[in-house]
């Protein structure tokens, strides 16, 4: 069999092995294009489309009617996603020589706009888009199965994935990623908010003001978890650490010990300690990992569920705040170029492979064109996500979701769960999963929380604030569901849109509503003018005063008072699993008993225990690094203690023996095994 031809980049793929939905309705086909009747059309023909972000261009170079050449422009498109449809769907229109081809899956919207913009340049030159519009067939031969030796095998190419493989590649490990999609990101690059991280220097760059979230917390722990142990230590320790910087208030309030702190009532008291006291005590030297690579996050913000800022953002060349997964996901894949990280795209794992004592050695895949992949490695590590795109393994742990929309990238199927199970891996918190209050209620987009925690205020149907909008995200989805409709306006002013591309980028898209005074803004939400103007007239004082009466609101940030004001209107929708792969702190994945599965590690989503019974905002990023970081560094060391077994001849001598005692002589037939032994006695 030969080597896998390994794709580094997604920008080498070739379409044929592109998972796709057609505009048109083809399906992958087999002939080239043919082209128009009316001969004799050359020249460059420009067409324009409406993208996910903004316009998308499509320039065609026409050789007396027929297509060959294509490029597409769209600046505002998604990094990461909108943009591999940029660099994928001109060189298939081009080889093609048809606007039927296929679009990538997980980026339609961005794929559609190039097929009609291309549409419009054919018609721009006077000729008939459908005659272009011939099936496609992807190349139909089947690519010859295939066996990859590496140390480390990864699957999934999300955060903790890349994560995980920068970091074994450091250790001098050779290291393979099968990813299920077209593209890396899973569901890491469309987070929006950023990285939550404990005690860092760049928290001490805010002036501190958040006495009340810390003083809420502490008295949240002593009445609804005093029975918990560990909640009720980490108070204790808080108290103290508090007490002592009352004293002598020098820099920003925060410790590991709070981050945990919250990270435990966040979860509702369920998660397990040990991973959530790794997960804060390891993440500000995440954050200058981070740095180390070229991913810089030090603008910090407040976040849903944590008593202080902590949330730590990417910001653009203008210090407007950017969305943490469009922007880490290509950086990381650019460091798992350079440390010679090898990446097999769509190209899903189907088993893990073990040896007679259970160990894991290596992954069975199968490839884009159905070809089988067999990866023999020294350690394995599962980043697969979780389940959140499966919305049938959803209702089956949570019928209650059934219906609701989801966040999740199409790779979130829980195959990897599915995988460690069948090798004997135990779970937990399967039936943990969260809803996310802030999901635009026509396009399933993810809004981002950091919204609210720059100080956006959700309204409903009445005009009326109904919850404390920085709360957990399983409490403000409850109350939004609870709301007439079940949906929301998540409300901002001017000012709030100058100091973030990514608002920017929702209006570029089409999700708001604008008005230049409330009422405007009112009347175009369509909820009661005088209603909704006082409630921000009412909001805007609780800003002045610090205080929040009707909800508890500790998390203030500036007057929504800049006209002109936007709404996006959003609903709850399935965005995080919980549940999954039970781990330690080494993320060695555990059987029922509690004992390790020699060979086999897990990081990301697809692991339980780290956020109990709800994720906080801004857990999930701090999550993939740093139990990427330490799969990729335990992984490494789990592939230096491994040792081959002796080759031999001791297979052939066994199976003589079991002829020798069911008493077979002479030759078998059909026969079972090659005469290699030349003649030497064996027995």
């Amino acid at each position: 069999m030969k080597k896998a031809q390994i794709k580094k980049s997604v920008s080498a793929l070739a379409m044929a092995a592109v998972i796709a939905v057609s505009l048109f309705g083809y399906g992958c086909g087999a002939k080239p294009a043919s082209t128009s009747s009316d001969a004799g059309v050359s020249g460059d023909f420009t067409g324009t489309a409406k993208g996910f972000g903004g316009d998308v261009s499509v320039t065609l170079t026409l050789t007396d009617g027929a297509i060959t050449g294509c490029t597409a422009e769209g600046k505002d498109e998604t990094p990461g996603i909108g943009t591999m449809a940029l660099e994928q769907l001109p060189g298939a229109i081009a080889e093609s020589g048809s606007i039927a081809v296929d679009g990538v899956a997980t980026a339609t919207i961005t794929s559609d706009a190039i097929k009609e913009a291309a549409a419009a340049a054919l018609v721009a030159a006077g000729l008939n888009a459908d005659d272009y519009k011939t099936e496609v067939k992807a190349e139909e031969n089947k690519a010859e199965d295939s066996t990859i030796d590496a140390d480390i095998a990864i699957v999934g190419a999300g955060g903790a994935g890349m994560t995980a493989a920068i970091t074994a590649a450091a250790e001098g490990k050779s290291v393979v990623i099968l990813e299920s999609q077209p593209m890396v990101g899973g569901n890491s690059v469309r987070a929006t908010g950023g990285m939550n991280a404990g005690k860092t220097v760049y928290q001490d760059e805010n002036e501190f003001g958040e006495s009340a979230g810390v003083e809420k917390t502490l008295k949240t722990a002593a009445e609804k978890y005093a029975d918990n142990a560990t909640i009720t230590a980490l108070a204790k320790t808080v108290s103290e650490q508090w007490a002592a910087y009352q004293a002598d208030p020098k820099g920003y309030f925060d410790s590991v010990e709070l981050m945990e702190l919250d990270t435990m009532i966040g979860g509702k008291g369920i998660n397990d300690p040990a991973l959530v006291e790794t997960l804060c005590s390891n993440s500000a030297d995440a954050i200058d990992w981070l740095d180390e690579h070229g991913i810089t996050l030090h603008s910090v913000s407040s976040f849903g569920g944590a008593s202080v800022k902590r949330i730590h953002r990417p910001v653009d060349a203008e210090g407007k705040t950017v969305s943490v997964g469009s922007y880490m996901i290509p950086l990381l894949q650019e460091n798992c170029d350079k440390a010679g990280v090898q990446t097999l795209l769509n190209t899903t794992a189907t088993e893990l492979l073990t040896d007679a004592n259970g160990a894991v050695v290596g992954v069975k895949a199968t490839g884009s064109t159905g070809e089988t992949i067999t990866v023999n490695a020294k350690a394995v590590v599962l980043t697969t996500g979780g389940f959140g795109a499966n919305l049938d393994m959803v209702t089956e742990y949570k019928p209650e979701l059934k219906g609701f929309m989801t966040t999740n990238a199409a790779g979130a199927q829980g195959q990897g769960i599915e995988m460690a199970t069948a090798v004997g891996a135990d779970t937990v918190d399967m039936d943990q999963i969260q809803i996310h209050p802030t999901v635009e209620a026509n396009t399933a987009a993810l809004i981002t929380e950091g919204l609210r925690g720059d100080g956006a205020v959700l309204i409903n149907a009445e005009g009326k604030r109904f919850i404390d909008e920085v709360g957990t995200r399983d409490v403000v989805s409850a109350a939004e569901i609870a709301q007439t409709g079940s949906y929301s306006w998540l409300v901002v002013d001017q000012a709030m849109v100058d100091a973030s591309s990514v608002i920017q980028g929702y209006i570029k898209k089409g999700y708001t509503v604008t008005g230049q005074t409330y009422e405007e803004l009112a009347k175009a939400m369509g909820v009661d003018e005088a209603a909704f103007a006082e409630t921000m007239k009412t909001w805007n004082g609780y800003v002045a005063a610090k205080n929040d009466p009707d909800f508890g609101r500790t998390s203030f940030a500036k007057a929504l008072d800049t006209a002109p004001y936007y709404a996006i209107k959003v609903t709850a929708g399935v965005h995080h699993t919980m549940g999954g792969l039970k781990i330690n702190t080494n993320t060695e994945v555990l059987k029922a008993d509690g004992s390790v599965i020699p060979g086999l590690f897990a990081a990301g989503e697809v692991t339980g225990g780290v956020h109990g019974a709800n994720r906080l905002g801004g857990n999930a990023v701090a999550d993939f690094t740093v139990f990427g970081r330490i799969a990729g560094t335990k992984a490494a060391e789990a592939a230096k203690s491994v040792k081959l077994g002796k080759l031999s001849l001791e297979h052939v001598r066994r199976y003589a023996e079991e002829e020798k005692v069911a008493g077979v002589q002479g030759e078998l037939s059909p026969k079972l095994l090659p005469v290699y032994t030349h003649g030497r006695d064996v027995r």
